[in-house]
């Protein structure tokens, strides 16, 4: 019996991309490169913030430590001072999770986005909402890494196999592997089916409203 849902947060309960590439960007600008365009951040992100620095920078031909030192630091802070620029929740997903929320189901998002930024900007967009929160931090290695998708398990008092946990990325989908859950790849976000079906998801729907009818969640 499915008694939690995890959900990604860039490209699966927010669309997010316009802020990502804002923040990525002012990094490049910052460190005397060219912006790079909003559609190339789809493969940049998915795999936390150094790593998004580190592709934006071997694209622009100025990958250094140096570079990527700074970088790191400079690509936080940008994602801090503006992480609703641009974002919103996909059409149906506020809908969808208050009605799970109303069947009894824990909500949670763990994601790779750092820790203030992933808090600020799920606030901003679902209030409270959410029974959890958990961007990437101290103690929190990035995706697949299990750890935040257990923790968040844990913090509901649930086993791993009673967890369905949804992502655009495969990512998400070794990220659920690695936890034990049952993996859910939605397709409005920022990869493909074959991405998704090639790195483990038992399912994949194609709008929010299909949640509703996973036979994950009617078992």
């Amino acid at each position: 019996m499915i008694k939690a849902c995890i959900f990604d947060l860039d490209g699966t309960v927010l669309y997010t991309l316009e802020s990502i590439a804002l923040a990525g960007n002012r990094m490049l600008k910052e460190l005397g490169y060219a912006p790079q365009p909003l559609d190339d951040y789809r493969y940049y992100c998915g795999d936390g913030s150094d790593e998004l620095v580190k592709r934006c920078l071997k694209k622009v031909g100025g990958f250094t430590a140096e570079n990527f030192a700074a970088g790191k630091i400079l690509n936080r802070k940008f994602l801090a001072d503006q992480p609703s620029y641009g974002v919103h929740p996909y059409e149906g997903m506020e809908a969808v999770l208050r009605i799970l929320k109303d069947r009894g189901l824990g909500i949670a998002v763990v994601s790779n986005k750092p820790d203030e930024a992933a808090q600020l900007a799920v606030r901003d967009a679902y209030g409270d909402l959410f029974d959890r929160v958990q961007g990437q931090g101290k103690g929190i290695p990035v995706k697949p890494d299990p750890t935040g998708a257990l923790k968040t398990a844990a913090a509901f008092g649930v086993k791993p196999e009673e967890c369905l946990y949804f992502g655009d990325t495969w990512t998400d989908m070794q990220t659920g592997t690695n936890a034990g859950m049952h993996t859910v790849g939605v397709l409005w976000g920022y990869r493909d089916r074959q991405e998704l079906e090639e790195n483990g998801a038992e399912r994949v729907l194609e709008a929010p409203k299909d949640i509703l009818e996973l036979d994950l969640l009617h078992g």
